[in-house]
């Protein structure tokens, strides 16, 4: 894993590691924090219910198990800086961390419908907004807090929304938020809370540090350290966006036939209708090869087989479309914000093209023997 902090612990693993795969294997699937790790016991745990319900709840693991029919399905989710290195070579973005292409995994999710737990405790019409939060306390926040964030009703209810307790067939891990955590498909991963210990309907987003202040899309000029709630652009439908995996960004490759790999998330309800590949900066393009899509709220991976030019450097363009017809933004300059949130334009690999070797026979002729 590619470790941007210890404490608290960010990782991301290395881009070959997700090229091809479906599933994020659990040890390589990227980890955010912003708080101590908490490693809970399945005995103890409990999950509270309220605010605007009518049969406010307390529920074990057993409990939560009961509360609905279990649901397995695959879903990707996405840190909100996925892709900020981009960002940062626009311009410096100073205490965030430079999260590459790997701020984004794949895993099967095994839980609850979230819908269900909601129905369970009568939830009120005039609730708007469902809040979590979660028992690591965050020095991040102003003040220390306890992680918490909200989603729209309308979200909550949706079968895609899972409570969920096993990620790949196995019990969920401490660092990936067990026993218990939020799972909500085509949302920044930020609202995917870990380690959830209490849910609450509301009449309006949570105001919770994560909700109301971080997790914002600030303009350029603003300063992120007098930013207050409510400023900017709440973030919660990820963007359209790609990546190339492999070869990566500054590896070295022969001349000739190469094959590039990597991944396109349409995010919320979309679906990736088309990725488009240049081998030379964007001059020319050719459509890449889809692969099987694990579920409707997972990546999709692409496969490009180009002709690598020969000469110092090549740079690989790509471009990802979806069935609404919007295309990637071009430029990540034009993309620049203060937190480095949301850089979704154009990925490019600038390759180091290795020196074309000759065999005696194929010498040119009148070269030196």
């Amino acid at each position: 894993m590619v470790v941007h902090e210890q404490d608290p612990f960010n990782a991301e693993p290395p881009l070959a590691a997700m090229a091809g795969e479906p599933l994020t294997p659990v040890d390589a699937f990227y980890s955010r924090n912003h708080g101590p790790i908490q490693v809970l016991d399945p005995q103890t745990w409990c999950l509270r219910v309220g605010g605007l319900v009518d049969r406010p709840l307390t529920l074990t693991l057993a409990g939560l198990r009961a509360a609905g029919r279990a649901r397995t399905l695959a879903a990707t989710l996405q840190c909100a800086g996925n892709r900020r290195a981009g960002l940062i070579a626009v311009r410096d973005i100073p205490g965030e961390d430079p999260w590459r292409d790997g701020a984004t995994s794949t895993a099967r999710w095994t839980g609850v419908r979230l819908a269900d737990v909601l129905a369970a405790a009568g939830l009120r019409g005039e609730a708007r907004h469902i809040g979590f939060e979660a028992p690591d306390v965050s020095q991040l926040a102003s003040p220390p807090q306890p992680y918490g964030a909200s989603i729209p009703a309308g979200k909550a209810l949706r079968p895609e929304v899972l409570l969920a307790w096993e990620m790949n067939g196995a019990p969920l891990p401490a660092v990936h938020g067990g026993p218990v955590r939020l799972v909500v498909p085509g949302y920044i991963g930020a609202r995917s809370v870990k380690w959830v210990r209490r849910i609450t309907a509301l009449a309006a987003p949570s105001p919770n540090y994560f909700q109301a202040t971080a997790y914002r899309l600030l303009p350029p000029h603003a300063d992120p350290a007098a930013a207050g709630p409510g400023d900017g652009i709440s973030l919660g439908p990820i963007a359209l966006n790609c990546a190339i995996l492999s070869p990566a960004d500054g590896d070295s490759v022969p001349p000739g036939p190469a094959v590039m790999r990597g991944y396109a998330l349409a995010g919320e309800d979309r679906e990736v209708a088309r990725v488009d590949v240049s081998a030379d900066g964007g001059r020319s393009w050719q459509q890449a090869d889809l692969g099987g899509q694990p579920g409707r709220y997972a990546w999709q991976l692409w496969r490009a087989a180009v002709s690598i030019p020969a000469g110092g450097t090549a740079e690989i363009v790509a471009r990802a479309w979806d069935d609404t017809g919007a295309l990637q933004p071009e430029s990540a300059r034009s993309l620049w914000n203060p937190k480095g949130y949301a850089n979704n334009s154009w990925p490019r690999a600038r390759l180091r093209v290795q020196p074309r070797q000759f065999s005696r026979i194929d010498r040119p002729e009148g070269s030196p023997g």
